[in-house]
């Protein structure tokens, strides 16, 4: 089973300003509340996210290596993160408006043990509620 979530995001801001949060793999693993700590690479479009997953079979920390695979700035970044215990794709899509910006966004999780695509079934919106409330944040303004 895979699961997927779409939400888009309406800002008080530019589009460079969402994108200067949403392109940054750092922002965006801190935004994650199952992200118990991270390594950004060198490179700037690589990071290690080491997920803590509260399901069975996960004892510890998971090393999720995620990867940009395209980014087309300041409009939409893609990236893919893989580990033994799941795949996630991301993609973002900014779009000016009259008022500001919207951000698109797509994540689906595959999940490669048991529990996993369960745990992200009922968690995976709430994650994004996590990213809107942190892009608020950096944006300065009202969550």
């Amino acid at each position: 089973m895979t699961v997927r979530v779409h939400r888009t995001f309406e800002f008080d801001a530019t589009a460079e300003e969402i994108w200067a949060f949403i392109a940054d793999p750092e922002k965006r693993a801190g935004a994650i509340s199952v992200v118990d700590s991270y390594d950004v690479h060198e490179d700037g479009r690589t990071a290690t996210w080491h997920v803590r997953l509260p399901i069975p079979f996960v004892s510890s920390t998971v090393s999720v290596e995620t990867e940009d695979v395209t980014r087309e700035e300041p409009r939409y970044v893609k990236f893919v993160g893989r580990s033994r215990a799941l795949r996630v794709t991301g993609e973002h899509t900014i779009e000016a408006t009259d008022s500001g910006a919207t951000l698109d966004n797509l994540f689906v999780v595959d999940g490669k043990l048991p529990g996993v695509e369960k745990f992200f079934e009922r968690n995976l919106d709430r994650e994004l509620d996590n990213l809107e409330a942190a892009l608020r944040r950096d944006l300065e303004l009202t969550v």
